[in-house]
């Protein structure tokens, strides 16, 4: 495995030079460190918790979003993705907010918002408008709007390229 130590440096030094390292190894290798590939998408956990909006300003930095979901099963990967890093499924961030319009949920990546798994009563608005999802939430480990404020881990998400 001499060419691992190889690709590790080549992306300091391209993230250094500000080129988008994790772009050059996916479109080059299809190998990306710390990232879970699922049908032509990749995710990541981070577990340092952040604002919706800076979890989402990450999730940029490094070449992505915050994730939106398409479907169970790709809801159930996503777990399995918290799942390996953390042995337990704490609530994160994912990247539905309603804030433009309440009620009006988008995912920030621009996918169309067909699938959702909220929880019982959710979306609620519970004490004062909630515009952001976190996952995870509850015996059922389902969404929940939450106040977008709120420092939680995340997910992000990007395409395979």
């Amino acid at each position: 495995m001499k060419t691992l130590p190889l690709i590790a440096f080549v992306c300091v030094v391209l993230t250094l030079t500000g080129v988008d390292a994790w772009h050059c190894i996916i479109k080059t290798y299809r190998y990306c460190p710390g990232w879970s590939r699922y049908k032509g998408r990749y995710f990541m956990y981070i577990s340092t918790p952040m604002t919706w909006a800076t979890a989402e300003r990450k999730c940029q930095s490094l070449g992505g979003n915050l994730a939106s979901v398409r479907n169970i099963y790709e809801y159930r990967e996503i777990q399995k993705v918290i799942w390996r890093r953390t042995h337990a499924y704490p609530k994160a961030w994912i990247g539905g907010s309603d804030c433009q319009q309440d009620g009006v949920w988008l995912w920030n990546d621009g996918a169309t918002f067909r699938y959702s798994n909220w929880c019982r009563g959710e979306p609620n608005n519970h004490r004062g408008p909630q515009s952001c999802i976190q996952m995870n939430f509850g015996a059922s480990k389902c969404w929940d709007d939450v106040q977008c404020h709120i420092r939680l881990p995340f997910v992000c998400a990007r395409k395979s390229r």
